[in-house]
């Protein structure tokens, strides 16, 4: 029997707690089971994690109270910071304010111009007695920019300012009675440019399409090509024609065109050329290979002109008998131009006999040709050097002639010759260092023109007025050429 209150019946009840103790259900047993009195490294790790994650919610909560999007007042503070002062414009500029550009208008004359701005006559008069002012401006063009610096206060023209050419600007001060002229030079770049075309409806259609002027067409037509494309006759649609020319700019704007350098014509399947090359001061145009295109003789001294009679044996209109005639007439209008056959020296210049007015040229080489019934004769007199095409003459019907025409004689070694059928005397061609010199030239024109006709006529289509103009690319050293 156990008495109350003893040792055993104490120990008794707390082995009875004890018991009861471990069999209670625990939820998180397995962070209990086997403690020891001592944590272990796993039961350390999950504190650490359980301590950061409320670290971090007690950082990012209290956050939420805040509105962010309250203005912060922050003290504010003003200070007086002194400006620069504006820069004070130049005299020069302050004068170019007053300035009054005009373009001058086809009937327009000088005096009208000074007369609308104001200017008294006294002082254009003033100004025309300046040489550069007399050259530049004796005859207005169309087209010419003047300029008048005429200030607010009207205290008159202060200057004048006009272009004497492509490359120099004129400005005119004006101080009381005295004029000071200030050059200001302009500098010109020459361009190089390609333009090619294809015919369709005309050649001048075609050119004018592809840029060309009309003075460039006139070269390509009545110097460069004369001698071996009849352009009356030979054309046809398809044919195609390239010009390798000359452009002058300045200040970024194009302001004329310079030489043709280099063109070639393609009619039919044959393809001319012709190349510019300056050899002893005198510009020509030749072939690939650096033969002269133009030819010793021209057939005929009066373009367009009828024939009506030609050589060989006829009755003489006046005289009535039968009696050879040495040469050719082509009938004219009185005062037509007649051109020297070719390069050559005047040996005479006067009246013979029946012939009238007669000029005889000497070619060299055995070579002479004369010209006859003459109304007038040109600026040449015995002895002087006269080129190819220039005009000695003109039209007329002197000596022992029914109407106004040319009589116009061949002679080779003194003995007559028909001019229509005679072979013509070949052109000199280059030799030694001015071939070299000719090829070195040509050979970019060429090489260029090749290049711009590969890329416009690939697919070798069309079949409209096709113009195109290749970049424009600098010459030599930019100056005017």
């Amino acid at each position: 029997m156990t008495v109350p209150g003893s040792g055993q019946g104490r120990r008794e009840r707390l082995k009875a707690l004890r018991e009861a103790a471990l069999h209670r259900p625990v939820l998180a047993r397995h962070l209990s089971d086997g403690f020891n009195g001592r944590w272990s490294r796993r039961q350390w790790v999950t504190a650490s994690l359980f301590a950061s994650m409320g670290l971090l919610v007690a950082a990012i909560v209290p956050g939420f109270d805040t509105d962010v999007t309250a203005p912060t007042h922050v003290p504010r503070q003003s200070m007086a910071l002194a400006l620069p002062p504006l820069p004070v414009r130049s005299e020069e500029e302050a004068r170019g304010d007053s300035w009054h550009v005009v373009t001058v208008q086809p009937g327009q004359t000088l005096g009208q111009l000074f007369e609308e701005q104001g200017v008294p006559a006294s002082l254009l008069q003033r100004i025309l007695e300046q040489p550069s002012a007399k050259q530049a401006l004796g005859r207005l063009r169309p087209g010419t920019e003047l300029a008048f610096d005429l200030p607010v206060d009207g205290n008159g023209l202060r200057t004048f300012r006009f272009d004497r050419d492509d490359t120099a600007r004129i400005e005119l001060a004006i101080n009381g009675d005295a004029i000071v002229e200030n050059v200001i030079e302009r500098p010109v770049e020459t361009r190089t440019v390609v333009a090619t075309g294809e015919i369709s409806s005309s050649l001048y259609a075609a050119a004018r399409k592809a840029g060309l002027s009309p003075a460039a067409i006139a070269v390509m037509t009545d110097q460069i090509f004369q001698y071996d494309i009849d352009f009356n006759t030979d054309i046809k649609r398809g044919d195609r024609f390239s010009v390798v020319m000359e452009e002058n700019w300045r200040e970024g704007e194009r302001i004329g065109r310079g030489q043709i350098l280099a063109a070639t014509f393609t009619t039919g399947n044959k393809t001319h050329s012709g190349f510019r090359f300056e050899r002893e001061g005198k510009a020509e145009y030749y072939t690939a290979d650096g033969r002269p295109l133009k030819k010793s003789f021209i057939r005929m001294p009066i373009p367009y002109a009828r024939l009506t009679s030609g050589f060989g044996a006829r009755r003489h209109p006046v005289l009535g008998k039968v009696r050879q005639h040495k040469g050719v007439d082509y009938a004219a209008k009185t005062g037509t131009p007649i051109m020297a056959a070719g390069d050559a020296r005047v040996q005479f210049v006067g009246w013979q006999g029946g012939y009238g007015r007669t000029v005889v040229l000497d070619h060299g080489r055995g070579y002479t040709t004369l010209y006859a019934h003459m109304s007038r004769f040109g600026n040449y007199k015995v002895g002087q050097r006269v080129p190819q095409g220039s005009v000695i003459g003109y039209v007329g019907t002197s000596g022992l002639s029914t109407g106004p025409h040319l009589h116009y004689e061949f002679r080779v070694n003194g003995v007559h010759r028909n001019p229509l059928s005679v072979t013509m005397p070949p052109p000199e061609p280059l030799r030694g260092q001015a071939l070299a010199a000719f090829r070195a030239q040509t050979a970019p024109a060429l090489a260029r023109i090749q290049q711009v006709e590969r890329l416009v006529y690939a697919d070798a289509g069309g079949d409209t007025d096709a113009g195109n103009v290749a970049a424009a690319k600098p010459a030599g050293d930019g100056k005017k050429g």
